[in-house]
C-alpha cells in the first residue's frame, strides 16, 4: 500500500466524519475527477493556500491505498515536481474508495484559529 493526500475544506471534512472516516464524498457534477495527491507538501499548499481562503479552515487528509489497484492510474505533473496527483473518474470512485486500506486522518489544519 501507499499513501496518499487529499487537500480538503470544512464542509467536505464533515462528510468524512459522518462516513466515519471510511469515504470521500461522491463528485459534484461540475467535479469529472477526484484527485488525491502524492505528496504531504503539495495538500498543505492546497489546505493552505486555497482550502483556507476568507477566514476560512483547510485540512490535509491522509490515506493508504492498495498499491496494486493505484498502479492502473498514471500519477499527472501538473506543475512543479511535488505538484503530482492521481487523476480518478468520479465514476470510478466508489471503486477507488474500496481499496483505502484503515481510515483516513486529518494530519494537518490550517486557517480558523490555528
Amino acid at each position: 500500500m501507499i499513501v496518499l493526500y487529499r487537500p480538503v475544506g470544512e464542509a467536505e471534512l464533515r462528510l468524512i466524519e459522518r462516513a466515519e472516516w471510511r469515504r470521500f464524498r461522491a463528485r459534484l457534477s461540475e467535479q469529472p475527477i477526484f484527485y488525491p495527491v502524492l505528496t504531504e507538501e503539495y495538500a498543505r499548499q492546497i489546505a493552505r493556500d486555497w482550502s483556507a481562503r476568507d477566514g476560512k479552515k483547510g485540512f490535509v487528509a491522509s490515506f493508504s491505498i492498495d498499491t496494486d489497484y493505484i498502479r492502473r492510474f498514471v500519477p499527472q505533473q501538473v506543475g512543479a515536481r511535488i505538484h503530482t496527483e492521481y487523476w480518478i473518474p468520479a465514476t470510478e470512485l466508489d471503486v477507488f474508495i474500496s481499496h483505502i486500506v484503515g481510515l483516513i486522518e486529518v494530519i494537518a489544519s490550517f486557517g480558523g484559529d490555528d
